[in-house]
């Protein structure tokens, strides 16, 4: 598997791995060795270690005295944790994107017009990919770095792909729905705000 190219040999290796926790190459509750990756990337331990720490406050995996490092056994209660969480930074990026997004709805668009055909062709890895796209272009119209840069650190595109992965939580009208957070921009609905909020936690999976 090659990794993805990214910013960072630190974050190229994060990506990799994410990316075998997503595929599958790594189970829940299965261990995940560092001087294995290490070697298989042939680099040092030490951005490897610096990528499992970081996954680990992404609640990736979790690591234990004597036991290494292991892939989290995901329960829809943590799916659910991080919901509210989301739903709350996405209700602040929409109130302050709408003026902008109103005039220019096209990078939103675009991500719905990809979703039409990733729904027609039930292409679930496509269906994740401009869902997620979508969202974090709806906060980057915010004009707040730290507010993208807090929403990022959730981690959306990883534990969306393993909610369907693992606990079924598959949609089918991804684009329908997108379509009407669209048209509540469009139109300059007062409620943008409670409107979004309310589409994310649409999304949330139920125990």
């Amino acid at each position: 598997m090659t990794p993805p190219v990214v910013h960072s040999l630190r974050e190229q290796i994060r990506e990799y791995i994410v990316e075998g926790i997503v595929s599958g190459r790594w189970k829940p509750g299965e261990r995940i060795v560092e001087r294995g990756i290490a070697v298989e990337l042939e680099v040092s331990q030490t951005p490897v270690r610096e990528a499992l720490r970081e996954l680990e406050v992404m609640r990736l995996i979790e690591s234990a005295p004597n036991k290494g490092v292991r892939v989290r056994n995901m329960t829809a209660a943590d799916l659910e944790e991080i919901y509210p969480v989301r739903a709350g930074l996405e209700q602040i990026a929409a109130e302050l994107a709408a003026p902008r997004l109103r005039a220019d709805l096209s990078a939103l668009e675009a991500e719905v017009a990809l979703l039409h055909a990733a729904d027609r062709d039930g292409d679930g890895q496509a269906q994740v990919r401009h869902t997620v796209a979508f969202h974090r272009e709806l906060v980057r119209a915010s004009g707040n770095s730290v507010l993208l840069h807090t929403w990022e650190s959730l981690g959306i595109e990883v534990w969306t792909a393993l909610s369907i992965r693992w606990l079924g939580t598959r949609q089918q009208a991804y684009a329908e729905e997108h379509q009407e957070v669209v048209e509540v921009f469009r139109r300059g609905d007062p409620r943008v705000g409670e409107l979004v909020r309310e589409h994310v936690l649409g999304c949330a999976p139920r125990t």
